[in-house]
């Protein structure tokens, strides 16, 4: 596949063990990512870790402002395949239909569950048992070109959003990898996705990060673990934000719904609608993750039981 040309359209970290494939077993000739940004308290401009990676490989990068309106660049090189992975932008039609082999797309789903920008959060948030890659080609829609090719993992209590970023992002491209051979020689499988299974995964927004309490504790759970570590839930403890790193499940079934039940040795339970979730692990605003005995020993004498949340 060396002798096939390749242009990646990536952004975030996700996308890197992607690019590092396509480097290794294709040529990519040039990479377009989303434009730099400004961060920290002293506006330092930080490339996106796709572009880091490219110009490590000395591929040249583009970031256009609007893909829509600025695409020639990637005419000009005259890609044979154009793949991408969380690029972060709609891609115009042209691009997807001018190159030889099309335009596909890596999805941290199995399609059509879960389109959108966020499948690593909302397959927890959502309780699936089971999630997984696409490989698809893309067409005008979101997400909503034809399958050709799927491969799924299981689900457990234990992974969060950062286990199963990690466990997709190298997925993806083992089996990126796997299927570009039949896409070039014809024999790949396209499958029209089924409309009455679609489900929807867009962008946390801000009011989705506050833990609602009021939910059942299984909800609470699977919502604190599909927020971290990135963004990471929160809620408000006595006027201060507290985010919500980690938290297990508890016995206790009565109490007031959205109220501090218990203070434990190593978690602060908190009634939900069925039962108690008892967080261990937690951050206030302007320190470190520290663990709950920790954030009780410091609140020795601040009341805390029957706190409403």
């Amino acid at each position: 596949m060396k002798d096939k040309r390749v242009v990646f359209m990536g952004t975030p970290e996700f996308s890197l063990k992607v690019l590092e494939s396509l480097i290794e077993n294709t040529n990519v000739v040039l990479v377009v990512s989303q434009p730099d940004s400004y961060v920290g308290r002293h506006h330092e401009l930080k490339y996106t870790p796709v572009k880091s990676l490219a110009l490590e490989h000395n591929i040249e990068v583009f970031q256009p402002i609007k893909i829509k309106e600025d695409y020639q660049r990637i005419l000009d090189v005259n890609p044979d395949i154009i793949v991408t992975c969380a690029y972060g932008q709609i891609i115009p039609k042209i691009l997807l239909d001018t190159p030889k082999y099309k335009a596909i797309n890596v999805h941290a789903s199995l399609l059509p569950k879960l389109r959108g920008g966020s499948p690593l959060h909302k397959c927890l948030i959502d309780g699936y048992s089971e999630t997984g890659i696409t490989i698809m080609y893309m067409d005008v829609g979101m997400d909503s070109g034809d399958i050709i090719k799927q491969k799924s993992i299981k689900i457990t209590d234990e992974d969060n959003v950062g286990t199963i970023h990690d466990k997709l992002s190298i997925l993806g491209s083992e089996l990126l990898i796997e299927t570009l051979p039949s896409i070039f020689n014809g024999t790949n499988e396209r499958i029209k996705q089924d409309e009455s299974e679609v489900t929807f995964a867009y962008n946390i927004k801000r009011e989705e990060e506050r833990i609602d309490f009021n939910k059942t504790a299984r909800e609470v759970f699977n919502q604190v673990r599909g927020l971290y570590p990135f963004p990471v839930g929160y809620t408000v403890i006595n006027d201060e934000i507290v985010k919500i790193c980690e938290c297990k499940i508890g016995d206790k079934k009565s109490g007031l719904t959205s109220s501090i039940s218990n203070l434990y040795n190593d978690g602060i339970g908190v009634m939900c609608s069925d039962k108690e979730i008892i967080i261990t692990k937690l951050k206030p605003s302007g320190k470190k993750e520290m663990s709950a005995r920790d954030y009780l020993n410091g609140k020795r004498n601040e009341r805390l039981l029957g706190v409403k949340l």
